[in-house]
Parts: C-alpha cells; sequence; structure tokens
C-alpha cells in the first residue's frame, strides 16, 4: 500500500510541475527576448563605430528597423533581411544578425528554425562567447519543456557559474527543468539562491520567491 501512495504522490507532483512549467516558461522566454534585443543594440552600435564597413551597418540598421517598426504579422519581413546581413557580414554583424532572426522566428512559432539559428551562433568560434552563451542560453530556455533533460541541463549548467553574465536567467531555467524532472528539493535550493542574490536582476528574484510560494517553499 505504501508503494501505491507513494506512485499518487509522484503523479500528483508531475502534474505540478507541468502546470508550473506552463505558467512561468513565458516569462523565461519572454525575458530572454529583451535581453537579446537590448544586447543586440549595444553590440550593434560597438561593431557600427568599430569594426563593420558602412554597407553592412546600414544593412543591419535597415532590418532592424523593419523588425521594430512592423506590428507583429510584419516583423517577419526583416529575417531575410537578417539572413541576406549574415551571409557576408563578418564574426560581428553575423552573430547579431543571426540573433535576431531567431527571436523573430521563435516569436512567430518556429521553434526548428529559430534552433538551428542558435545552435550557429553556439558552434560559431568566431562569435564574441558573451552572445554564444545567449544563444545556448535562448536554446534551453525555449526547449525546457520538450528536448532531452540531459541535453539541456548539458547547454545549461555552463552558464549556471556566479562568474557568467547570464548566470541568474540559467539558474532559474535550471530550476524550471529540474520541476519538469521531478526534482523539486533542487528546484526549491536554486530558487532560494536567486531570491537573495542581490546581483540578479529583480523580476529574476521576484519570479524566484512567487514560484517559491507556489511551491510551499
Amino acid at each position: 500500500m505504501v508503494d501505491i501512495f507513494d506512485e499518487v504522490d509522484e503523479d500528483l507532483r508531475a502534474d505540478r510541475a507541468r502546470v508550473l512549467l506552463r505558467q512561468y516558461g513565458p516569462a523565461l522566454v519572454a525575458a530572454a527576448v529583451l535581453v537579446v534585443v537590448a544586447v543586440a543594440g549595444w553590440r550593434a552600435w560597438q561593431w557600427y563605430e568599430g569594426r563593420q564597413t558602412a554597407e553592412i551597418a546600414t544593412s543591419y540598421l535597415a532590418a532592424m528597423k523593419v523588425a521594430d517598426g512592423q506590428k507583429a504579422a510584419g516583423k517577419l519581413d526583416a529575417v531575410p533581411e537578417f539572413e541576406a546581413v549574415a551571409a557576408k557580414a563578418g564574426p560581428g554583424y553575423r552573430t547579431l544578425a543571426r540573433l535576431r532572426a531567431a527571436a523573430l522566428k521563435a516569436e512567430s512559432g518556429d521553434l526548428p528554425g529559430a534552433a538551428s539559428l542558435w545552435d550557429a551562433v553556439a558552434a560559431d568560434g568566431s562569435a564574441d562567447p558573451l552572445l554564444r552563451d545567449l544563444a545556448n542560453l535562448q536554446w534551453a530556455m525555449h526547449e525546457i519543456d520538450a528536448a532531452d533533460p540531459a541535453t539541456v541541463q548539458a547547454r545549461l549548467e555552463p552558464l549556471t557559474a556566479a562568474g557568467n553574465a547570464w548566470h541568474a536567467l540559467a539558474s532559474e531555467a535550471m530550476a524550471m527543468l529540474d520541476l519538469r524532472r521531478g526534482r523539486q528539493d533542487a528546484a526549491k535550493e536554486t530558487l532560494k539562491s536567486l531570491a537573495q542574490d542581490i546581483t540578479a536582476p529583480e523580476g529574476v528574484r521576484r519570479r524566484a520567491e512567487g514560484l517559491l510560494g507556489r511551491l510551499g517553499g
């Protein structure tokens, strides 16, 4: 009889984790998209002033204007423009163009297309390490609920190191992955650390506190 009750309890925990994943998963993705836009703009101006040709810079900024100025249905018009930039640009703008195209594809529901671009950035040894890590984070955030858990963990673990720029978001994603796998205690520990981490963004700390409350932590 004890085994039966244990199985029922496990099923209830799994159902609860799935509900929490559905509720908090979009917040992770939304936060990541905002990060992509912010980093892309900052890096764009750096390369614009320092390393890239005026022609590539102009093409990239024109694509950004299309992506930022259109309604949701029209944003995909910028994807071919970003792909054209990526095809002829050096490492800087190539990376940025791929990340922006991936974000647009993900927003439109084309996750396979977005994942392919994130993989390309993550595997590009000439890309800025900060943006390679961002590509891995984006991939993992969008695959938390679908991909092989061990594969997602392998992409996230290096990003959870204390000195990594994406530490807080990666740790939050790792907690969600632990919930998916039924490792509620591990998820609680991660969320407690995030809630007390003054270096983490306020939104991450707030979500960690809220989720802890839902989990009875």
